[in-house]
């Protein structure tokens, strides 16, 4: 495959593209011109958009990544000719027709979804237990704390937004599975990761690895730019 140096990091939900703020450098050091799309999280269709105009933006082929929510979302917008590979980091894969939400309801153990608490106008946040037990329980007190107030809300009708082609079926893909991942099973990563017949690796680590294990994300990354 030939080496790309352009990368678009896209957060998932309840995040911003600060999630990223401890992979850019790490990329940026080995060369690469890095992106951080910041989602609105208002609907599917919004979310989509906001990676295509950052793909149109960039130069050259790119690497599309995706964190929990986002897989969803890249795997839309990832059908743009400039998306040479899509990178998944602990997230949702859905196929042609599916959405995240869809994948969501068929785990098997999901308690994250416990802690989810929807206002007046449909939008989730998590609970502050939620964060700290089961969605950045491997970082420290003050991040969690961050991670917490800083928080992006997600319409909860994005999570029913349906793929019409799967930006993974002609493409290259890799998937980082985090194995202390509580949102996102390790079981269920594994089983998209399959479907896939991406390129995976394992991170110990919880649903936010870039965090919590910057090195390895950027690794990942790096392998799949090469």
């Amino acid at each position: 495959m030939t080496k790309i140096s352009t990368v678009v990091l896209v957060h998932g939900a309840w995040a911003d593209g600060s999630s990223w703020a401890k992979v850019i450098p790490l990329l940026d050091g080995e060369g690469m011109a890095v992106t951080a799309v910041q989602l609105p999280l208002s609907s599917f269709e919004s979310d989509v958009a906001a990676v295509r105009r950052a793909i149109a933006l960039a130069d050259g082929d790119i690497v599309l990544v995706g964190h929990s929510y986002a897989g969803a979302v890249i795997g839309e917008a990832g059908n743009d000719p400039k998306v040479k590979r899509l990178v998944y980091i602990d997230a949702f894969a859905p196929d042609d027709g599916e959405s995240a939400g869809a994948l969501f309801a068929k785990f098997e153990a999901a308690p994250l979804g416990a802690e989810l608490r929807p206002d007046a106008e449909g939008f989730l946040k998590l609970t502050r237990e939620g964060v700290l037990a089961l969605f950045a329980q491997d970082l420290s007190d003050d991040e969690k704390a961050v991670v917490y107030a800083t928080q992006g809300p997600i319409n909860a009708s994005a999570l029913g937004g349906v793929l019409t082609k799967a930006a993974w079926r002609d493409r290259p893909t890799f998937y980082l599975i985090g194995d202390q991942d509580h949102a996102i099973p390790r079981a269920e990563q594994e089983k998209m990761a399959a479907r896939m017949n991406a390129t995976t690796d394992h991170v110990d680590a919880s649903h936010l690895p870039m965090l919590s294990q910057p090195q390895a994300v950027a690794s990942f990354i790096l392998k799949a730019a090469a």
